[in-house]
C-alpha cells in the first residue's frame, strides 16, 4: 500500500459523507425523515440521519481500501450492521419497546416471549460478524476456531461498545476517530481510512446537534473498527483487545460512562471540545 493511498481514500469518504449527510438534511424536513427526528439529551431535536449517511460512506470507503482478504467482510460488516441499527433507531422507539435496553432488558423481553429490536440488532451484528470471521479465516484446525470466535467477538463486540458511547455529542464519533487513527499503521490500516475521513466529516453536524448517529452509524463504524482489532496478526493482541472490549461492555451495565467521563480529568475534557454549552 502507496504512502498516498490512505489520504485518498479518507478523503473518498469525507466526500462520501459529505454528499450522504446533504442528502440527509434535504430529507429531514420532509415527511420521509419524520421517523427519525429525536429529541436529544438536552431537549434539542436531531436527526438520525446521520447514522446512514455515516454507514453507507463509512462501508463503502473500508471496501475500497481495504486489503483484497477483507474486502467482503467489510462490506457485510458495514452494511449488515448498519441495516439492522437503523432498524433498532426506528422500531425501538416504539413505546412498547421502551424498557428493552441493555442486556438485561433484551433478556427480560425474551422471557415475556417477545423479541426486542434490540435483541434483532445483536442477532444481526453477531450473524454478520461470524460470517466476516469465515471469509478472512487464515487457519485451519483449532486454530481455525479460535481466530473464529476472536473476528467474532471483536466485530460484535466494538460494534456494541460504540454504540454504548453514543449517549453525548460527537463522543462516539471521536472515540471512533481516535481507534482509527490508531489503526491506520500496518498492512490492513487501509481498511479504517475510509471510515476514518467519513467521521471526521460527521462530527461538526454531531457537535452541532444536528444530526445523530444512532444505531445505525455507531454500529457500523464499531464493526469495522472490530474488524480492523482482528486483523491484528498477533492472537494475543486479539485477545487482549477482546477482553477490553468485552470488560466495558459488562461494565456498562453497571456503571455510566458519562459519570465516568465527567469524573476524570482529560476526558471530560475531550468529551466537551467543540459542544455546544447544555
Amino acid at each position: 500500500m502507496s504512502a498516498r493511498q490512505p489520504v485518498l481514500t479518507a478523503l473518498a469518504g469525507a466526500a462520501a459523507a459529505r454528499a450522504a449527510l446533504a442528502t440527509a438534511a434535504a430529507l429531514t424536513a420532509r415527511p420521509v425523515g419524520a421517523p427519525w427526528r429525536r429529541t436529544n439529551y438536552a431537549g434539542r431535536p436531531v436527526s438520525l440521519l446521520g447514522g446512514p449517511a455515516l454507514a453507507l460512506s463509512a462501508t463503502a470507503s473500508a471496501v475500497l481500501g481495504a486489503p483484497a482478504g477483507t474486502r467482503a467482510a467489510a462490506a457485510v460488516v458495514g452494511t449488515v450492521s448498519g441495516l439492522v441499527g437503523g432498524y433498532d433507531d426506528l422500531a425501538g422507539a416504539r413505546p412498547e419497546q421502551a424498557r428493552d435496553k441493555g442486556l438485561a432488558g433484551h433478556l427480560r423481553a425474551l422471557r415475556e416471549g417477545r423479541v426486542s429490536a434490540g435483541a434483532v440488532k445483536v442477532a444481526g451484528i453477531g450473524a454478520a460478524a461470524a460470517v466476516a470471521a469465515l471469509l478472512t479465516g487464515r487457519r485451519r484446525g483449532a486454530g481455525a476456531i479460535a481466530d473464529g470466535v476472536l473476528t467474532t467477538g471483536l466485530v460484535a463486540g466494538t460494534a456494541n461498545l460504540l454504540n454504548l458511547l453514543d449517549l453525548r455529542p460527537g463522543r462516539a464519533a471521536k472515540a471512533g476517530v481516535l481507534a482509527a487513527v490508531a489503526g491506520l499503521p500496518g498492512p490492513a490500516g487501509g481498511l479504517v481510512a475510509g471510515p476514518l475521513g467519513a467521521t471526521l466529516a460527521v462530527l461538526p453536524a454531531d457537535l452541532r446537534e444536528r444530526v445523530m448517529l444512532g444505531d445505525c452509524g455507531a454500529n457500523a463504524l464499531g464493526g469495522l473498527l472490530g474488524l480492523r482489532l482482528a486483523a491484528m496478526p498477533s492472537p494475543a493482541a486479539r485477545a487482549g483487545a477482546l477482553a477490553v472490549v468485552t470488560g466495558l461492555t459488562l461494565a456498562s451495565e453497571r456503571i455510566s460512562f458519562t459519570r465516568v467521563i465527567e469524573a476524570t480529568p482529560g476526558l471530560r475534557e475531550l468529551d466537551r471540545l467543540g459542544r455546544l454549552p447544555s
